[in-house]
């Protein structure tokens, strides 16, 4: 008989770690930038030692990609599987919109869409955290678009532009003024796109 590998426990503490900073790290991000990110703070703000910290991510700018990485899980989890199994096109575009504003009424992060908030901060910078930030708007903008597609449309590019610049501007009111009545205008907005 082949005894099992004895294990000692680090790599279990080491994915808990990694898991606990980079969902925290994503939610300072919605609230200060991804540029307020620092390991002292995200060690105040977990409980987790600086020293842990420096174990599973390397750096500031590795931290910050992981909260790209941890947040796109979470926006995937939250808004887009969901409603994965509706009809493609119209059906699924009314569904996306639904369970995005669900997503931000439930206050997943507590600075709004992720996406939104990081969108601005990197759009202008170059590097492996811009890179992961657009990466992750464009594949949102193409899933859009695909489903614009489906639906018939013969602008489907400007459709989803649309249809993401009222999203957008709906979390931002919100923000703005903490007030869920600017996504339900929003919401109204985006469904007239649909046609």
């Amino acid at each position: 008989m082949i005894a099992a590998p004895h294990t000692d426990g680090r790599r279990a503490r080491g994915d808990a770690t990694r898991r606990t900073a980079a969902r925290k790290a994503a939610e300072i991000a919605t609230t200060h930038g991804l540029d307020a990110i620092t390991v002292g703070a995200l060690a105040s703000a977990t409980g987790l030692s600086k020293s842990g910290i420096l174990t599973v991510f390397p750096n500031r700018e590795a931290i910050q990609v992981a909260a790209v990485a941890e947040a796109r899980r979470i926006y995937r989890e939250t808004v887009i599987a969901p409603v994965w199994d509706r009809e493609p096109g119209t059906p699924r575009l009314r569904a996306l919109i639904d369970s995005w504003m669900a997503y931000l009424k439930a206050g997943v992060f507590p600075g709004g869409c992720f996406v939104s908030a990081t969108s601005v901060e990197y759009g202008h910078r170059e590097g492996p955290v811009a890179d992961a930030v657009r990466k992750l708007k464009r594949e949102w903008l193409h899933l859009l678009e695909t489903e614009f597609t489906a639906a018939g449309s013969t602008a489907p590019a400007a459709d989803a532009f649309q249809l993401d610049a009222l999203l957008t501007a709906g979390n931002v009111r919100r923000e703005l003024f903490s007030d869920d009545t600017e996504l339900d205008t929003a919401r109204e907005l985006a469904l007239k796109v649909l046609g």
